[in-house]
């Protein structure tokens, strides 16, 4: 796993990553939700879409718009196992560990905490 700010840093010269940006309709709704339940809910996204080896769908398994946390995935490259093997140097085809997740989680937080709402 990478260093967050080495991570931010790399993130920011990709043309592709650093395009994104929370629309009015994710950013509302991070407001009114809060950043907990948010994150619960990135905690839960990846959990059930990242955490197995193989995820289903894996590539294609994470939506561009209508939440923050799927903004911020693509964001942050954690949007799927390819992503975070490149990226963070999370090995594919073995099942995420806790560490793991809750280092996803954080980069999302982090990248979302930075966020004008």
């Amino acid at each position: 796993m990478r260093q967050v700010e080495e991570l931010f840093a790399a993130l920011g010269r990709s043309g592709f990553r650093s395009r994104f940006r929370l629309g009015a309709k994710e950013a509302a709704y991070l407001r009114q939700r809060g950043i907990e339940t948010i994150l619960t809910h990135a905690r839960q996204f990846i959990e059930s879409r990242l955490a197995d080896a193989e995820p289903a769908n894996d590539g294609r398994q994470t939506p561009m718009r209508n939440h923050p946390v799927f903004i911020a995935q693509h964001a942050t490259a954690t949007c799927c196992r390819g992503c975070l093997a490149k990226w963070h140097g999370i090995a594919q085809g073995r099942p995420l560990s806790a560490d793991e997740i809750d280092y996803i989680v954080r980069v999302i937080e982090l990248w979302l905490r930075r966020q004008p709402i």
